[in-house]
């Protein structure tokens, strides 16, 4: 074999080396990739650009969420640390409405404050237009301000009042469900996720909560204690402190279970009697105010149509 020969072979050989080590580093996309590669080709799409991407968002996160996250940015360093801190807790008692934080609360309620007020002096200047006192002007600027800035306020308290409802009425279901699921063999942040996957409620959210605070490494006496304090629900409060006490002492956790279901039960009897003994009060005021008078018509109307056509007469 000649030496021009062998030098052709080398070099096939060396280029095949190269394609071969090329071919194993270069990265290949995956299958799903791939896949949407083809579906986009095959229906004639490209892929879209950051600018189209972000005009396909929604108005109020394009622009009205930027704007309130700066307003908040802004207000949030003049807001004392402890006023904010009592903001933050009413709104996760809330259950955190339109995923607000304490800040962008601030500043939405200065907003509303503006937005009112504009409202409330156009109506004014409407009214006064029509020949009243100037006075409608300033009037419903200034209630039309009082409402965008307190109207906040007594939302998230109604909203918190509401939660506390559900989180009540939530509670011996619950309960019943740890009961079984420990007295199976469960054990006890097994029961929490039983619960979680079996109810859909704030009170399953809650101990949702628990779980993932556990996981993420805060002890579970712990993250309880802190559910209990922030649902400022009595019942539920009580029932955690009587697990962590039975945690501490050593007592068994599926007797107290029992034992506080049997309890939380009974005061929902207590509960329920109490409502049904204030029903007959609640329902004087309207018998008095509406019942009554139109009795007294029907019976003594004639009585006293007579009487006064006797007279004229």
């Amino acid at each position: 074999m000649s030496t021009t020969t062998v030098i052709v072979f080398g070099l096939l050989a060396a280029l095949g080396i190269v394609a071969a080590f090329w071919g194993m580093s270069r990265p290949t996309a995956s299958t799903g990739e791939m896949v949407q590669e083809r579906l986009q080709a095959y229906g004639g799409e490209r892929p879209l650009t950051l600018e189209e991407i972000e005009l396909q968002r929604p108005f109020s996160e394009r622009l009205i969420r930027p704007t309130m996250e700066r307003l908040a940015k802004a207000l949030g360093n003049r807001t004392p640390d402890r006023a904010r801190e009592d903001l933050e807790g009413q709104l996760a008692l809330a259950g955190r409405p339109g995923n607000l934080s304490a800040s962008e609360f601030i500043a939405l309620r200065y907003a509303l404050l503006v937005i009112g007020g504009i409202i409330g002096l156009a109506l004014g200047w409407l009214v006064s237009g029509q020949g009243s006192s100037p006075g409608w002007v300033l009037g419903l600027g200034g209630a039309g301000a009082a409402i965008g800035l307190f109207f906040p306020i007594l939302y998230i308290r109604q909203k918190v009042q509401q939660r506390k409802r559900r989180i009540q009425v939530a509670l011996p279901d619950a309960l019943d469900l740890l009961t079984i699921c420990v007295e199976a063999g469960l054990g006890f942040d097994a029961a929490l996720a039983r619960v979680t996957d079996k109810f859909t409620n704030a009170l399953a959210a809650e101990f949702g909560q628990v779980l993932q605070e556990v996981r993420l490494g805060r002890s579970r006496l712990d993250a309880l204690d802190a559910m209990g304090r922030r649902c400022k629900v009595e019942d539920l409060h009580n029932f955690i402190q009587a697990i962590i006490q039975s945690e501490q002492m050593g007592v068994g956790i599926a007797k107290i279970l029992r034992l506080q279901s049997e309890e939380i039960r009974r005061k929902r009897r207590q509960r329920a009697q109490e409502k049904a003994a204030q029903a007959s009060l609640k329902m004087m005021l309207p018998m008095i105010g509406c019942i009554f008078p139109t009795l007294w018509i029907i019976l003594l109307g004639p009585a006293a149509l007579v009487l006064i056509h006797s007279r004229s007469t």
